[in-house]
């Protein structure tokens, strides 16, 4: 494995253009510690510079997806409160904005991120999940809102992208009671868009889907993407301007003709790779 994809949190393995970011902490319900808030972000700059890949898939080992964010996290968050209190108060935000920025990291890439959701999704679980691009559960899935629990708002992602993605007052409901709902449920929500019926269909399913992302043109994904994004924050008008100017700028010819030719002859388009933004690789 190359170096920059190594960590004490996840697991990473990349093939044919698909990167599989598995959450390896089974012991603790891959509960978020210190490592996962470092190394997500990090591993997925690192899988932005390899020009191959297209296509990410976020799933957890053991029993449960995630369990949220580690107790142990708690312990230090509550040491920030023996300090002044303004500047604990300062540090406190700062935290969080790094903790945020952990997720903002999966809007970033420049690839999508399916996430495969089994079992337990609890806490900061949904907060990963609301970034993603595609979510995904096997039927045993469940999940929580649960920071109501512990006397907080949920403060990573949670409140600012749940409200878009199901309607604003289901998202309401579930954050100011924290109760747990089912996979049917959030399926039901819009939450999901495919429910698998065991972990191995849906892990299965999560690598068809992905196995189909990544034979399109990587410039087109990434431009839907970041359209996707954009149209969501901005007005109808903006995202109008803002995909005229981005195709104006990103449109190429021989991508067009290398989709049409394949259409025409019932063959498989074959698209080029980014190119290669490694550091190692500038002369």
């Amino acid at each position: 494995m190359a170096p920059e994809l190594e960590s004490s949190f996840f697991k990473v393995e990349c093939d044919g253009g698909i990167a599989r970011i598995v959450m390896n902490r089974p012991d603790k319900a891959n509960g978020m510690t210190p490592d996962f808030w470092a190394d997500l972000p990090r591993l997925l700059d690192a899988l932005g510079q390899d020009e191959a890949i297209r296509c990410a898939i976020l799933s957890g080992e053991g029993k449960h997806f995630t369990g949220g964010m580690d107790l142990a996290a708690f312990s230090d968050i509550a040491r920030l409160f023996e300090n002044e209190p303004g500047r604990a108060a300062y540090a406190m935000r700062d935290l969080i904005l790094r903790l945020q920025d952990a997720f903002n990291a999966i809007e970033r890439a420049r690839f999508p991120v399916i996430a495969a959701v089994h079992g337990a999704c609890i806490g900061a679980g949904i907060d990963m999940i609301t970034a993603c691009d595609i979510r995904l559960a096997s039927a045993d899935a469940y999940f929580s809102i649960e920071e109501i629990h512990i006397g907080m708002a949920a403060d990573v992602g949670t409140l600012q992208r749940l409200p878009k993605l199901i309607a604003p007052s289901i998202a309401a409901e579930l954050a100011y009671t924290g109760r747990r709902f089912t996979a049917a449920e959030a399926k039901a929500f819009g939450l999901l868009s495919q429910l698998a019926d065991d972990r191995m269909s849906l892990m299965e399913g999560a690598h068809a889907l992905a196995a189909s992302i990544a034979k399109k043109s990587p410039l087109a994904i990434a431009g839907i993407k970041r359209n996707l994004a954009y149209a969501r924050d901005h007005s109808v008008a903006d995202g109008l301007d803002y995909i005229a100017t981005w195709n104006g700028g990103m449109l190429r010819a021989n991508e067009l003709m290398t989709a049409l030719q394949a259409k025409m002859a019932k063959s498989e388009a074959v698209f080029a790779d980014f190119v290669p933004t490694r550091k190692d690789s500038a002369t």
